[in-house]
């Protein structure tokens, strides 16, 4: 299957990256970065990753899966949440990926992410979208849930044991990533439509994945395929 949107932007990013600093490896990083499932790739294509996480089990699952690609000493991890940010704008990349849904205030910490990056980098975030699970709750027949979703502007299902506190929609993100200071060079959906096409549709039709992959890149930035995507996705650049 080809590359997502997500994936196609920050190859991009980071190849430009390189050549400014003439094919010095990137300075990725990663903020709620987890066990690394975007700080092992990019280190194994040759970035040196920042992984700043606050869980003391997902850093070790980090290392462990590190070690195993051979990229451990690519890869630097923090103990912490975005307090602990050294904001001495040195990366050429800044991810906040499945971050500001979970954090306290959704603008101090995009803040932080835009003070850490360097001048001319670009902040990567990537978000779930609000009308997106009022769609998927109402298909599954979660009809009170999907009507409280799409009523609450910070698309939380109160008294609920979900962890996340905010979901996002395309202006709201927008208003965000403004308000941080940042430009903003792109809003795509991640998961606009390749989450809806059952894993049975690609095994029994052969060319089906290609076909779904090419899809889900051109519906990316079509509003308003976009706008209902299952993620949102932004790339922003601070000013050089």
């Amino acid at each position: 299957m080809r590359p997502d949107a997500v994936h196609r932007v920050l190859d991009t990013e980071l190849a430009a990256a390189r050549e400014r600093r003439g094919g010095e490896p990137p300075r990725v990083l990663d903020v709620g970065g987890g066990s690394g499932v975007w700080a092992v790739p990019l280190a194994v294509a040759g970035c040196v990753v920042t992984v700043v996480e606050p869980s003391p089990n997902a850093l070790a699952t980090l290392h462990r899966r590190a070690t195993e690609a051979g990229v451990a000493e690519r890869i630097t991890a923090v103990q912490g949440d975005t307090d602990a940010l050294d904001a001495d704008s040195s990366a050429d990349l800044v991810l906040g990926h499945g971050l500001l849904e979970v954090v306290d205030d959704a603008a101090v910490a995009l803040n932080a992410l835009a003070k850490a990056v360097a001048p001319g980098g670009a902040v990567s975030v990537l978000v779930a979208n609000r009308f997106a699970a009022v769609l998927h709750r109402a298909i599954a027949g979660r009809l009170v849930d999907a009507r409280r979703l799409l009523d609450d502007e910070a698309g939380q299902l109160v008294g609920s044991r979900e962890p996340l506190l905010r979901r996002f929609d395309v202006a709201g993100l927008e208003a965000l990533v403004l308000g941080a200071g940042l430009d903003l060079e792109l809003l795509q959906g991640h998961g606009v439509v390749s989450d809806l096409v059952p894993g049975s549709v690609l095994e029994a039709n052969p060319g089906a994945a290609e076909a779904l992959a090419e899809l889900e890149l051109a519906a990316s930035t079509r509003s308003p395929l976009r706008d209902v995507a299952a993620r949102l996705h932004v790339l922003a650049r601070r000013a050089g």
